[in-house]
């Protein structure tokens, strides 16, 4: 598993993509917290990473597909898969070895923003920031991003096109981010559904976590989705 790991981290630095993708998300976040002044944390007149901690899964949504997109797609199209196969590793090992070595590159682009923190609470006069709940808020980003990561690894197994596995795995981690949140606001569901509707979403155990309190129920929801995903993809490559 970790001869694939080191090889898919090997592949993503092995061109400018790794480094442009990982300084366009910190570029972003940057701007988003400290130049837009409808953004800026500098603006709020306390000291908070409410807005960063808002606005990172939404460009998570998109530098993860991004990053796990060439994933399984290149190895069907240059024809390295069937390589893979001779290798005296099985399914499983293939496809956690791919979700470890691209979760480390999304965790490389989320430890920095750790930087964020520490420039908040040296400008905070008084108080500083919540250190529990920002603690909360990476612990469940970093999960997020695992989750994204699966997803994205799953899209990537179905196609040998790198842009419909980036397409589709943007699409998945949307849906599974803002799309249950926004089924559980329709009026038929009004009657006590949509609370339960909105607990199979990623969004409602990430700000769950958020507040500070890492409660057994989100860690084993994050821990199910990526498994879930992690299956079918061994039973995507076991079909070929």
């Amino acid at each position: 598993m970790w001869t694939i790991c080191k090889k898919e981290w090997q592949q993503f630095f092995g061109s400018l993509t790794g480094y442009v993708a990982i300084i366009i998300f910190l570029l972003l976040m940057g701007l988003f917290l400290f130049v837009f002044p409808d953004t800026s944390l500098l603006d709020f007149g306390y000291a908070s990473l409410n807005g960063f901690f808002e606005l990172a899964p939404l460009i998570l949504l998109f530098l993860v597909p991004v990053v796990t997109m060439r994933s399984l797609a290149d190895e069907y199209k240059s024809g390295t898969f069937e390589l893979l196969k001779t290798m005296p590793l099985s399914a499983a090992q293939i496809v956690w070895g791919k979700i470890a070595g691209a979760f480390m590159v999304v965790a490389m682009a989320v430890v920095p923003t750790v930087i964020y923190a520490f420039s908040m609470q040296a400008l905070s006069s008084t108080g500083g920031i919540d250190v529990g709940s920002t603690t909360g808020s990476y612990i469940g980003l970093l999960l997020l991003g695992a989750v994204f990561t699966a997803v994205g690894v799953c899209a990537s197994s179905f196609t040998n096109n790198t842009v419909v596995a980036f397409i589709a795995g943007a699409f998945m981690c949307f849906l599974l981010y803002n799309g249950f949140e926004a089924v559980s606001k329709l009026p038929v569901f009004s009657n006590g559904l949509d609370y339960y509707i909105e607990m199979l979403g990623i969004k409602f155990h990430y700000h769950s976590i958020s507040r500070g309190v890492v409660d057994v129920r989100d860690i084993v929801y994050f821990a199910g989705m990526i498994f879930l995903f992690a299956f079918v993809t061994q039973r995507m490559l076991l079909k070929r």
